[in-house]
């Protein structure tokens, strides 16, 4: 019987154990998506307790936290840290099966030298152990990425910012990672939400020039796009409730930025079209400039409306959508393939219906000389488990080449995340152990743990081509 989570945990073959100890475990790792704070990176304060760092704006434990009855307050209100603290230790014996249960007790095993089980009469002494390992400067952001071996963080970043942390980042010798902003155009293309106008203003503001139309409105994106990219970006991201293309001309998509600029709301056939046009325009300046371009698909945000007009946006009330996919994700990359402009996308969904269908997509639009060129990209959110990323891999091995993939990002708002790269390598070499095992792949230790450590690292390094 295995013990719980030791050296051999998620590891229950002889063949995954040599491919996650020899090769996967001590690859550095390249996180080319997530949510961490640039400033947070810069200023690299001290974190003053426990919580700062490892619940706020953790919307994953929040959640499991309403599921046990916890009071609002202990999550998101004017409790005190040790309150809230001491409310997720007490839920988080209760997580099992959850892939919390694991994160938590990697994050406190990694970071704060607690190799325990967590027990809800123990949230006192796990607060001061706690608190005692945060006077270390091992805990500090600039540490805690450099001790993770991390070289390169994308952050995520709107088209109006400034982009001051970056560049300070990029003259500090101290920090041995590569910090680079990544380009988020989400409120670009919800031209039916409130906070369009307010997008364009702000957009206009930056870019020192009065928009007024359409034209307006592409020159000053492409203006941010040439300044994040001399600031070092080299990836854009796009969220997506669901996936849409209609065909439209220039005339037909400056008509529907006028309606919206008058405060006129577009029906649904409008919508799609100015979103693929502004899509489509936006993938030919990455595709120009030899970025990656990264399409997140099929989150449902915001349902509950009376906590989102409480606790706004991001707060744990968004959920896996369903809606057609095959046809307008084939239609899209198809129109910018035409164009000549289709860029390096990874591709991924909250919807694990969709996997098959993604992963039998791409293999539509790879390209003569680029090794995955289009990627169907890790369990994401909801997969973001140890079933969710075995069913991602596998329909990608089935259906493509796993041996070209980009591996693991954190889509983390928490510097404690790093041990979900640890949490997916063990999965991936659990996986392919297992077919060692079962006789389906040859027990060649070097050539395939070559492709785990690709997998793990050297993918993704020659993917997006940041100079380490």
């Amino acid at each position: 019987m295995m013990h719980f989570m030791d050296e051999q945990f998620l590891l229950d073959s002889d063949s995954a154990k040599i491919l996650y100890h020899d090769y996967a475990k001590k690859m550095p790792i390249y996180d080319y998506h997530c949510h961490l704070s640039p400033k947070e990176i810069a200023e690299n304060k001290p974190f003053d307790t426990i919580t700062q760092i490892w619940l706020a704006g953790d919307h994953y434990k929040w959640r499991a936290m309403r599921s046990f009855g916890v009071d609002e307050r202990l999550i998101t209100g004017d409790a005190s840290d040790k309150e809230k603290f001491r409310a997720w230790i007490e839920t988080l014996p209760y997580t099992i099966g959850n892939p919390l249960y694991h994160w938590s007790h990697m994050e406190l095993k990694r970071y704060f030298n607690f190799d325990g089980v967590v027990q809800a009469a123990d949230w006192e002494f796990l607060w001061n152990h706690c608190q005692e390992q945060l006077q270390s400067e091992d805990l500090r952001p600039q540490s805690i990425i450099q001790r993770s071996q991390v070289k390169v963080i994308c952050t995520t970043d709107d088209p109006v910012d400034s982009l001051q942390y970056h560049k300070q980042m990029a003259d500090n010798k101290a920090i041995e990672a590569k910090v680079l902003p990544t380009f988020r155009p989400d409120r670009a293309l919800e031209i039916n939400k409130p906070r369009f106008q307010l997008f364009v203003e702000e957009l206009g503001a930056v870019s020192n020039r009065e928009i007024t139309e359409l034209p307006d409105f592409l020159q000053a994106l492409e203006n941010r796009v040439q300044y994040f990219h001399e600031v070092g970006c080299r990836v854009a991201d796009h969220g997506f409730e669901f996936l849409f293309y209609e065909t439209v001309t220039l005339t037909e998509a400056s008509t529907l930025f006028a309606k919206a600029c008058d405060g006129k709301v577009l029906n649904i056939v409008e919508e799609k079209q100015y979103k693929t046009f502004l899509l489509q325009f936006l993938a030919a300046q990455y595709s120009e400039l030899g970025w990656v371009m990264q399409w997140h698909i099929g989150a449902i945000r915001n349902n509950n409306t009376k906590r989102f007009n409480e606790l706004g946006p991001d707060s744990g009330f968004d959920s896996i959508n369903d809606f057609p996919l095959a046809k307008p994700l084939n239609q899209l990359l198809n129109s910018l393939e035409r164009k000549d402009c289709l860029p390096k996308t990874i591709i991924y969904t909250l919807n694990p219906n969709h996997n098959d269908l993604i992963a039998s997509t791409i293999g539509n639009f790879q390209a003569s000389g680029q090794k995955g060129k289009i990627q169907f990209g890790s369990g994401w959110w909801y997969n973001d488990k140890k079933t969710g990323m075995m069913q991602q891999m596998t329909a990608l091995a089935e259906a493509g080449l796993i041996s070209t993939f980009v591996g693991m990002l954190t889509d983390s708002r928490s510097f404690l995340s790093y041990t979900r790269h640890e949490y997916f390598r063990r999965i991936l070499c659990q996986l392919i152990g297992g077919w060692m095992e079962a006789g389906e792949v040859p027990r060649d230790y070097e050539f395939v743990g070559q492709m785990v450590q690709d997998i793990s690292f050297y993918n993704a390094k020659n993917y997006f081509q940041i100079e380490l």
